[in-house]
């Protein structure tokens, strides 16, 4: 089933409640509302839930407001966006809070509830009235939000075998990604990609766990040797738009990093509660405006591109302390090791497997993956992790375990269809597409050039390393994630699309 056939998920799956389910957590029943997570197929009241004995919750997990949303006046925008910020944050303080007193949850039945789930419910219901609010203001008020409050705990079903995301079984990988020139396409269904092969534990942490017992888990590594190749490489047509247009930005030799996000948390510091890697675009921070990108210096070779291209780092849990472990998005945010430079990061731009490109438009905003997948579910997962050497087996809820003289490799192909109006959208994803399993463009929807990120690491072999993530994300890889602000001069834009159209390789 392709990406656009898929269906998201929707108010009702995210926020039924099964009361009363029971939990079983250090040996003694807990009472605590669990509340269905996306994938889990529920409709009306599902049934109570029993954990298997010796079952430890792992985080905290809440509907994905932001993702929810309908149509947001343009007006509202900053509000909303603010909001969606701060409920980020409350998850991050609650996640704390459970983490603290992980021990007494297990033994005391009322303290999830009381201390932890119920305040973050208030918290969450005031923002989600202020959001209603902002939009009333401009349009109708949103209906149907406030089911999106509570949060539940949740096991990490990677080693207990349950039915969420995640949990080694096929996790939809056929929606691949896109067209993406080989880059991964129909990335393979049930390829291996639970084997725990080569797991060698050695994490800093705690039981295994590394980041401080913040996750990875030994559970989430395969060595790649053990997955089956499951790339297939799209069919062009003729009339395809075959050439492509690379950019050199660098590697972030400049060491720029910030834990904000201003494509999804304009005008709020540590939006992202993580860290990222930046290249091109100098001037990016949660503040930043079009202008000051469109004046800002950039780190590609080319001053015409002052594109930002951003994406979360990658530690080494080898006990060496960054400089960020007492900063918000670093050790405040349970992201702690030593940060990697890439030893190589390719941009490129590539075309439509069934016909011509157009241009992008100047400032237009493209997320690719979910930073919050491991909760939300796969639905706009597009994590891509492999080996040099290795990169027809691609995975996208496992790190990878490369063999000696192989390095880890992030790919991300980014949605290649624009919906010829909007450079942005209220959830931040509705104004773009992938393209279909026949490589067209959703209707309504052009081709643009396609960006394909290539980001290499040469860390040592084995699990001893991860992306940052938000705090009760537990550092998954399926949450890998990158950002694009298009700042390409209309001139250098023009090249890139006669390049692609043309056939040619350009640089």
């Amino acid at each position: 089933m392709g990406r656009t056939s898929r269906k998201r998920s929707t108010l009702a799956n995210r926020a039924i409640v099964a009361s009363a389910a029971l939990i079983l957590g250090g040996g003694g029943l807990i009472a605590v509302n669990v509340y269905a997570s996306a994938g889990e197929g529920a409709s009306g009241s599902p049934p109570d839930r029993t954990w298997n004995m010796g079952t430890q919750m792992s985080t905290i997990d809440c509907p994905d407001v932001g993702n929810e949303l309908p149509d947001v006046p343009a007006e509202a925008r900053w509000e909303v966006d603010r909001e969606l910020a701060a409920m980020d944050t409350q998850i991050t303080d609650a996640y704390q809070q459970f983490a603290d007193r992980k021990d007494e949850i297990s033994r005391d039945p009322n303290l999830a509830e009381n201390a932890v789930l119920g305040p973050l419910k208030a918290k969450r219901t005031a923002s989600i009235d202020r959001i209603a609010t902002a939009v009333e203001r401009n349009a109708d008020r949103p209906q149907g939000l406030d089911g999106l409050a509570p949060c539940s705990l949740r096991a990490d079903d990677n080693n207990q075998g349950g039915g969420g995301y995640g949990s080694g079984d096929s996790q939809g990988q056929d929606a691949g990604q896109g067209d993406d020139q080989g880059q991964g396409d129909d990335q393979g269904a049930d390829q291996g990609q639970g084997q725990d092969g080569g797991q060698d534990g050695g994490q800093d942490g705690d039981d295994g766990q590394g980041q401080q017992g913040n996750g990875p888990e030994a559970s989430d590594f395969v060595d790649i040797q053990s997955v089956q190749p499951n790339v297939d490489r799209p069919r062009q047509r003729r009339g395809a738009s075959r050439g492509t247009f690379t950019t050199d930005c660098g590697r972030n030799e400049n060491g720029k990093f910030n834990p904000d996000n201003v494509i999804v948390a304009p005008g709020v510091s540590n939006g992202a509660h993580h860290m990222h890697d930046y290249v091109g675009n100098q001037a990016n921070d949660a503040f930043a405006s079009d202008d000051d990108l469109a004046n800002g210096d950039t780190s590609c070779r080319n001053q015409g591109d002052r594109s930002t291209y951003y994406w979360p780092v990658l530690r080494l849990q080898n006990g060496t302390a960054e400089n960020d472990a007492d900063a918000d998005g670093g050790g405040k945010d349970q992201n702690v090791g030593e940060i990697q430079t890439p030893s190589q990061v390719t941009l490129k731009f590539v075309g439509n497997p069934t016909g011509k490109v157009t241009a992008m438009p100047r400032f237009l905003r493209i997320i690719t993956g979910d930073a919050k997948a491991f909760t939300n579910g796969d639905a706009n997962a597009n994590a891509s992790w492999s080996c040099t050497g290795f990169e027809n087996r691609q995975l996208k809820d496992k790190y990878p375990i490369c063999p000696d003289g192989s390095q880890v490799v992030r790919s991300f192909a980014f949605q290649s269809c624009w919906d010829g109006q909007n450079t942005d959208s209220a959830n931040h994803r509705t104004h773009v597409a992938f393209a279909q399993d026949n490589g067209r463009c959703p209707n309504g929807f052009r081709a643009i050039p396609q960006l394909v990120q290539r980001i290499v690491y040469d860390v040592p072999p084995g699990p001893g390393f991860a992306v940052d993530s938000f705090p009760e994300q537990l550092h998954k890889p399926v949450t890998d994630h990158g950002d694009f602000i298009n700042v390409f001069d209309d001139k250098l834009m023009k090249k890139v699309v006669s390049c692609i159209n043309g056939g040619r390789k350009c640089r």
